[in-house]
């Protein structure tokens, strides 16, 4: 097999990774939607989200313990899916405007820790942190 082909094959097996995680990363959304409604629903899956990215991006960028395929099936594929910007700015216009502020700043502070904690995390589980 020449380099080439090579090359297209592993293109093809990251992107039937990221559809796999993709499908699940939905599926799961879906889920956390129909268990909790709404805003909740939608805070929950993009605090969670930030949680495990932060996590994840740790795992792979600091500590380099994640395979490629991993990061990209969980990353780029399940999580990409379970966290939603879309349904969040949506929620936010069809808010009053003091519960989409409020939301807002709740759901970008939320993150923002929720992504440090992720990384911290990472640092604790393997000795160090960045």
């Amino acid at each position: 097999m020449d380099r080439s082909t090579a090359s297209r094959l592993r293109l093809l097996e990251l992107a039937a990774l990221v559809a796999v995680g993709g499908f699940a990363g939905a599926t799961f959304r879906y889920v956390l939607s129909l268990v909790l409604p709404g805003l909740a629903g939608t805070f929950a899956a993009n605090v969670l989200g930030c949680l495990a990215l932060g996590f994840l991006a740790s795992e792979a960028d600091l500590h380099g313990v994640l395979s490629e395929e991993t990061s990209v099936v969980l990353g780029t594929g399940f999580l990409s899916s379970f966290t939603t910007y879309s349904t969040f700015a949506l929620e936010t216009v069809q808010s009053t405007p003091a519960i989409g502020l409020g939301y807002v700043v709740a759901s970008y502070a939320a993150g923002f820790t929720a992504v440090l904690a992720g990384r911290r995390a990472a640092g604790a589980l393997w000795g160090g942190s960045r």
